[in-house]
């Protein structure tokens, strides 16, 4: 349907930069460090009146290590998906051995290839381009990805090879017909939130690494499972603020708390070899405070002996008393034990937070509440609640209208949240309340008095005068 165009290249050469310009959106991270991007970005932009589909990749030097190997792995799987691949270089370092490389594997791909020469702002662009005929992969395009000098131009020449134009309307029409369910993992890291994403999508999408903070950025895929369109959002570990002390990763904190806002339901990752930390609970805060849909999966299960088994149950839902509302699934990413369980609770958890409310319904539900449970007197005045109705969703809002009901205590609170949700068969999305008092029509006016007690008014305050 739309063609896919894969940015590739040594690391620190400008990819995230022309990516961001293109889909004209900050979502990949960029700064002056190579190898900041890791996984495959994938992103949507309009060129020339063409829908696209952009993929931003981890550099490519040639002598990769460790992590590094798996980065390359992703910009080849995104080279063998791409349309059209454009090849970016430095115009301030010049040619190096890896585009070399590089250039190597894109002859071998037969697939639609462009040189881009990036960076060429304050430079002779004449003189530096020349240099790099010397690959033999056709005519380099200058461009400044930071500036979008050139970039016009490229993509008027890009856009010829794009694949032709059929039933695009058609099948798009369809496609927006129905909405993705965006889908945040959050967690500490190396909890294994990439592990679990790679287990949802069946294959290995995101670089998973047995070192905490492989995953940078929030990267967004798209699947579907069982005819459901879903969007799945593998974000960075958030450790302690005091710990945090990169920029890279500052931003990558960030980029998860975005995450977390973006998405309409989110799957918290605990490590049950660890237990509940206190920066789980930190994590956990922020989502409740969101108001997001929310899914408890407790990883690395398998393997565990049953008297430790129990003992993380019993520590779990002593300290997570707060987030009854929420299921809870003891799963292995590694191996899939108990996946599958999680879509038909993010399923659930998504309808709950958009669940219709009529206000004859939920007022009718205020009084039984009232009823069976009658709030408690302030200064020898009952509190009354008299209406309440459907705010908004996401999570689901309800307004009550009464007097005092800033007096109204937290257990009560409580009680009305516990009450609603089961009235509304809710599972996995939070309650919030919005309390309106009325205002008190007799506030600033003067009781009217009798004439006797006017006259006695007036002579008291003759009388005080005369004093």
């Amino acid at each position: 349907m739309r063609p896919v165009i894969a940015l590739v290249g040594r690391p620190n050469v400008g990819k995230s930069t022309l990516f961001n310009r293109l889909t004209r959106s900050r979502d990949a991270l960029v700064a002056d460090e190579p190898g900041l991007t890791r996984d495959r970005q994938y992103g949507h932009a309009d060129i020339n009146d063409r829908e696209c589909i952009l993929i931003d990749t981890g550099g490519i030097s040639g002598d990769e290590e460790g992590i590094d190997t798996l980065m390359a792995g992703q910009s080849l799987l995104a080279m063998e998906e791409a349309d059209v691949i454009l090849f970016l270089c430095d115009a301030r370092a010049g040619v190096a051995p890896s585009d070399e490389l590089i250039v190597k594997h894109l002859r071998n791909l037969e697939k639609p290839c462009f040189l881009v020469v990036n960076k060429i702002d304050g430079l002779d662009e004449n003189s530096v381009i020349s240099d790099f005929y010397s690959l033999g992969f056709g005519e380099p395009h200058g461009v400044a990805a930071a500036h979008g000098r050139g970039v016009k131009v490229l993509f008027d020449k890009v856009c010829q090879e794009f694949p032709t134009q059929e039933n695009v309307e058609e099948i798009e029409e369809d496609d927006d017909s129905v909405r993705p369910i965006k889908l945040a993992i959050v967690g500490r890291p190396n909890v294994g939130k990439s592990t679990l994403v790679n287990r949802m999508l069946g294959e290995e999408r995101v670089i998973v690494y047995d070192m905490p903070g492989t995953t940078r950025d929030s990267i967004y895929i798209e699947m579907e499972r069982r005819g459901k369109p879903y969007t799945l959002i593998d974000t960075a570990g958030v450790r302690r603020r005091g710990k945090v002390k990169e920029t890279v990763e500052k931003f990558s904190v960030i980029k998860t708390l975005k995450a977390i806002d973006d998405a309409h339901v989110v799957i918290m990752l605990l490590d049950a070899r660890e237990g509940i930390v206190e920066q789980d609970m930190s994590i956990l805060g922020y989502v409740l405070d969101s108001g997001r849909s929310l899914v408890l999966a407790v990883n690395k299960w398998d393997g565990m002996e049953p008297t430790r088994r129990h003992e993380v149950k019993d520590e779990l839902k002593r300290r997570l008393m707060f987030v009854d509302f929420a299921e809870w699934f003891y799963i292995s990413a590694l191996h899939g034990t108990g996946v599958g369980d999680l879509f038909t609770a993010v399923d659930s958890a998504y309808r709950s937070a958009r669940v219709k409310m009529n206000t004859n319904k939920l007022t009718e539900w205020l009084g039984e509440a009232q009823e069976r449970h009658a709030p408690p007197m302030v200064k020898g005045r009952r509190i009354k609640m008299r209406l309440a109705h459907a705010g908004g969703h996401n999570p689901p809002r309800i307004v009550i209208h009464g007097n005092q009901l800033k007096r109204l205590a937290d257990s009560y609170k409580r009680y009305l949240n516990t009450f609603f949700r089961k009235k509304l068969h809710l599972v996995g999305t939070p309650i919030k309340f919005e309390w309106k008092e009325g205002e008190n029509p007799f506030k600033n006016k003067r009781k009217k008095l009798t004439p006797l007690q006017e006259y006695k008014r007036k002579r008291e305050n003759k009388n005080t005068k005369k004093r």
